[in-house]
């Protein structure tokens, strides 16, 4: 399974869903941003120049609406193997919790950069899984402030939107 990532401006963005009807595109914007994403089996894209990834864990759905969270990692080469045992292990739990729809472990193919996608009902669950999850007892499979710091190739940022705002 291969995710791709674009952005533009919504009506643009929103033309290439129309002309795609039988791919699997999901629009998300925030405040600053709207982005674009494929969802395939295969390799082909219809972006002309997209975010690539492969897809190394997924649980639950990607679907119309809802709040999406984009965990962007940068991760040295050689640390990646390492990275995605510890996200898979993360994954077992956090499909367990209220309000959680989807998640996708990528893995880039043209940068460094892992994306942490998850999709939860609303911004709402998505704050109460983050505070549950800083605060909880198990802090070995917590989130990539508390991964050594030697494993980045760049600082981690993370991205907000929102699934159907304006459909």
């Amino acid at each position: 399974m291969f995710v791709y990532i674009t952005s533009g401006t919504y009506e643009f963005l929103k033309e290439i869903k129309s002309k795609h009807k039988k791919e699997n595109l999901l629009l998300m914007e925030n405040l600053e941003k709207t982005v674009l994403l494929q969802e395939t089996e295969g390799k082909k894209t219809v972006f002309a120049s997209p975010r690539k990834f492969e897809v190394v864990d997924q649980r639950g759905e990607l679907p119309e609406r809802g709040f999406v969270v984009l965990d962007n990692i940068p991760v040295r080469e050689e640390d990646r193997p390492g990275f995605e045992h510890r996200y898979k292990k993360r994954a077992d739990a956090i499909e367990k919790e209220p309000g959680f729809i989807g998640l996708r472990i990528l893995r880039p193919l043209n940068s460094d950069t892992y994306v942490i996608l998850t999709v939860w009902q609303n911004e709402s669950s998505s704050s109460s899984w983050k505070n549950h999850f800083s605060s909880s007892a198990d802090k070995s499979t917590n989130t990539w402030q508390d991964l050594n710091k030697n494993i980045f190739s760049g600082p981690p940022y993370v991205n907000q939107y929102k699934l159907g705002l304006r459909e």
